[in-house]
């Protein structure tokens, strides 16, 4: 054993190995919030069923050579009333990181910043929209899990569809 510990050791170095490809989060923070209530303190009387919606996207743009930033939107509609035109509350947050990603192929890439980016975001936007709902006097909410994987591939089908053409790290993130 101690010899192949000094010929795998020799010199005090490691082997050389070729750099793996490799995934990092370098900084999450909140890019933009925003709540209204823009019929407070009346709207706390109704006794109406809300209804509501959720629009979420996602963008990415290339910070530097590695580095990419990955921005998931979230807004979160309130609504009440015939054809929903009582607005109870608008909750937007704009939940965003730095991520490292290095010696992946275009597609690899592509997919990592669709799914795997916006995975590691959602726990954190999905926090503070439950904060601020709360904060504004209405029940707590809970935004559910969401599949980006299955987002992702369904992005994917659209695209082909359009035009047959392959993603790019260009094209990611228009969900």
């Amino acid at each position: 054993m101690s010899e192949e510990q000094a010929t795998n050791g020799a010199n005090g170095a490691a082997p050389a190995q070729p750099a793996g490809a490799q995934f990092s989060v370098e900084k999450i923070y909140v890019k933009d919030v925003s709540f209204e209530s823009p019929k407070s303190p009346a709207i706390f009387n109704e006794q109406a069923q809300p209804q509501l919606n959720m629009n979420l996207n996602q963008s990415v743009q290339r910070v530097g050579d590695n580095a990419f930033e990955v921005v998931l939107a979230i807004t979160l509609t309130c609504t009440t009333g015939e054809d929903n035109a009582n607005t109870v509350y608008v909750a937007e947050v704009k939940q965003a990181g730095v991520f490292g990603l290095a010696g992946f192929d275009g597609n690899t890439l592509d997919a990592l910043l669709g799914t795997q980016c916006p995975n590691v975001l959602y726990p954190y936007a999905r926090q503070l929209i439950g904060e601020l709902i709360q904060a504004g006097g209405f029940p707590p909410f809970l935004l559910q899990p969401i599949n980006f994987d299955a987002l992702y591939a369904e992005g994917l089908r659209q695209r082909a569809q359009q035009g047959g053409e392959q993603p790019t790290t260009d094209q990611v993130g228009n969900a």
